[in-house]
């Protein structure tokens, strides 16, 4: 089923001013939430909205913190997320970052002590709105094992690039370190699909491209094997470093996955390489890897975030599609 963009923002605004947002906040929220959805990425859109209200109930985050500055020197600043609502305090974390690279070509900002940000393209894509370069990373409960290993250790640890282009179809890099995100194994579990390739282990330890199995009692796959592994550990040590806060190995400890860490990046080319250069760039290079011989059954190359950028366009013109039963729950809450 589909429903309209206003439809879907507007009942996720109800739910979470009932949860104790003030209105601006719950805008906010729902707008990132729905806009999720928009661009194709229910699993951290509506699919993950019931989840985020449980947590909300239970305490682990609180709609009424906002984000304070600690510390500061030049383009980097510290920041404490309070437990605040994660794509709220991600936000204005990008949003701090853009500003130090008006001033300075580079911000970066830290942020320690937040919560789950949903879809990490959003800040860079927020970034890329204002003419930056985006770069933001976050570390996560361990959930998955490092490469060689059996037991979770590590965290999929999302990584995320965005280019800016004039014509808003900004270049967007957003990588989980697992083949398949969470949020992603539960769309083809929820569709009833199998994974395009392999994604994880069942609880016997097989290769397997069952959503299902891999969830129940599995384990996700590192992306690129140990490559994806060692991503995950070096984005952890950066964040924890950066924002001197929670690494992996402290969530484990503390058996919770409130309080992770964040960084966020904005770096202004326009200081001297101009707007146009970028946009020359990103039109060349596009049209190049387009022009690549296609393998069977491809027919269209696209580079990282166009598929996104086409959906919004497409679901802004026939409303978003949304599972009936999470369309179902979100009603009811």
């Amino acid at each position: 089923m589909r429903v309209s963009y206003d439809e879907l923002k507007n009942e996720l605004k109800r739910v979470l001013i009932s949860r104790g947002f003030e209105s601006e906040s719950a805008d906010t929220g729902a707008s990132i939430i729905a806009d999720n959805s928009r661009d194709g990425v229910s699993s951290h859109g509506l699919n993950r909205f019931p989840v985020l209200i449980e947590s909300i109930d239970e305490g682990t985050i609180k709609p009424d913190r906002h984000p304070v500055k600690l510390n500061s020197t030049g383009a980097l600043e510290q920041w404490d997320g309070q437990l605040g609502f994660g794509p709220i305090n991600a936000s204005i974390a990008m949003d701090r970052a853009v500003e130090l690279a008006g001033e300075y070509g580079l911000g970066c900002i830290a942020l320690k002590n937040t919560n789950h940000w949903l879809r990490g393209g959003t800040y860079g894509l927020r970034a890329a709105d204002a003419g930056c370069i985006g770069i933001c990373m976050t570390n996560t409960f361990p959930n998955m094992p490092p490469w060689g290993g059996t037991e979770k250790r590590i965290g999929n640890n999302p990584f995320i690039i965005a280019i800016p282009h004039k014509s808003g179809s900004h270049v967007l890099l957003d990588g989980a370190q697992s083949q398949f995100s969470f949020g992603k194994l539960q769309t083809y579990s929820l569709a009833g699909k199998k994974l395009p390739v392999m994604g994880g282990y069942d609880k016997d330890g097989n290769l397997t491209d069952d959503p299902n199995a891999i969830m129940d009692g599995g384990e996700v796959l590192p992306a690129g094997y140990w490559k994806g592994s060692g991503f995950s550990i070096a984005i952890d040590m950066v964040v924890a470093a950066l924002s001197v806060g929670k690494s992996t190995y402290d969530l484990r400890i503390d058996k919770n996955d409130a309080g992770i860490s964040q960084v966020f990046i904005a770096i202004n080319p326009s200081v001297y390489a101009g707007e146009e250069y970028a946009d020359a760039y990103i039109d060349n290079m596009s049209e190049y890897i387009k022009t690549s011989e296609k393998t069977a059954g491809v027919t269209h190359i696209l580079y990282p975030g166009e598929r996104a950028a086409r959906e919004r366009v497409e679901n802004m013109r026939k409303n978003i599609p949304v599972n009936e039963e999470m369309w179902e729950t979100v009603l009811k809450l």
